[in-house]
């Protein structure tokens, strides 16, 4: 295997000189570099990054923990933070909570033993303390998709409440005013930041609220489904559904099918972000989608800019906007109101 100084033998510079070219620590001139560079390229000379690592505190390895990978929405999010971190010379490992408090904390601590150098994370619950204590660690981090209170951070997330305002009064545009939302947790931001864009739209439009219609439960198929049964039992029934993400989207339509509810002549339905590729539906869902590559690789740069001191000074908040896009779910007329 070549070694550094195979490397400045074959350049015809001092090993330091190949050093500083590689970890690009000071000027070296254009026609030094090329002849390092070719030199590398010739004998296939791959750096010790393990021993860079150890003189830099350096990992060049990043975290990124997520709450549910199955979701194509996190998928593609990871996707854009891993290929940002790649093209910044990066790895990047990732992580999955369930929404479990008790497994967040597990995978801090086991990522803070592998002196990770920064990390991008969706906060289960309350996050001030675990964020404290990533700062007294010396650990950047960015949090993705959700606002946090306390101790402030770097977020990066979706406009959920306009997104949630912009499907409310697509429905309402359409001749509904007996809407029924189904969210997550009351303890999750975007969750409480959708039912939020709901009620403003309806108070906009002078349409009391129903709390009946108002649904909390999981961002999950099987929440969506039990929320979904609810909602459709009452008398009179919602002639809209609007599903706080895509998975709550799938237990309701299940539902609907089960109960003979046709989409979108008996119940429209829209929801957020598109329904996973391989699930063929008719009608195909009315959402407010979310730019989730963008997300993930706008959160990855931010803290990479972290790391190399290039960030702008103070905490940023980037808040991405969603856009509505109609299809056949939402209905273009009602039927019986």
């Amino acid at each position: 295997m070549p070694t550094l100084r195979d490397v400045a033998k074959r350049a015809g510079v001092a090993p330091i000189t190949v050093s500083r070219v590689i970890n690009n620590t000071s000027y070296i001139s254009e026609g030094t570099k090329k002849r390092v560079e070719a030199a590398i390229r010739q004998l296939g000379y791959v750096p010790n990054t393990l021993a860079r690592s150890l003189r830099s505190r350096r990992t060049c390895t990043l975290a990124l923990v997520l709450t549910d990978i199955t979701n194509p929405f996190w998928t593609t999010v990871a996707r854009g933070a891993e290929d940002a971190a790649s093209k910044a010379g990066f790895s990047m490992m990732l992580g999955n909570t369930d929404e479990s408090e008790e497994k967040q904390a597990r995978y801090m601590k086991a990522l803070l033993e592998k002196q990770i150098d920064g990390i991008l994370f969706v906060p289960v619950g309350k996050t001030p303390a675990l964020i404290r204590m990533l700062k007294r660690q010396d650990v950047p981090v960015v949090v993705l998709d959700r606002r946090i209170t306390g101790d402030r951070a770097d977020v990066v997330r979706c406009d959920s409440e306009g997104g949630a305002y912009k499907l409310t009064n697509l429905l309402l545009s359409l001749g509904h005013r007996r809407i029924a939302v189904l969210s997550g947790p009351k303890s999750i931001s975007t969750a409480e930041d959708r039912v939020q864009g709901y009620r403003r739209a309806l108070a906009a439009q002078g349409v009391p609220i129903q709390p009946d219609l108002m649904q909390y439960g999981a961002f999950t198929v099987e929440s969506g489904a039990e929320m979904a049964d609810r909602v459709l039992k009452l008398s009179p029934r919602p002639t809209a559904i609007f599903a706080g993400n895509n998975f709550i989207a799938i237990g309701a339509l299940k539902v609907m099918q089960g109960l003979h509810v046709r989409v979108p002549e008996d119940v429209a339905l829209v929801g957020f972000d598109d329904l996973p590729a391989n699930l063929t539906i008719d009608p195909f869902l009315t959402v407010a989608r979310q730019p989730a590559y963008e997300m993930g690789s706008r959160a990855a740069e931010l803290l990479l800019a972290r790391l190399d001191g290039t960030a702008p000074r103070g905490y940023q908040e980037v808040v991405l906007p969603t856009e509505v896009e109609i299809h056949h779910s939402s209905g273009s007329v009602v039927s019986a109101l």
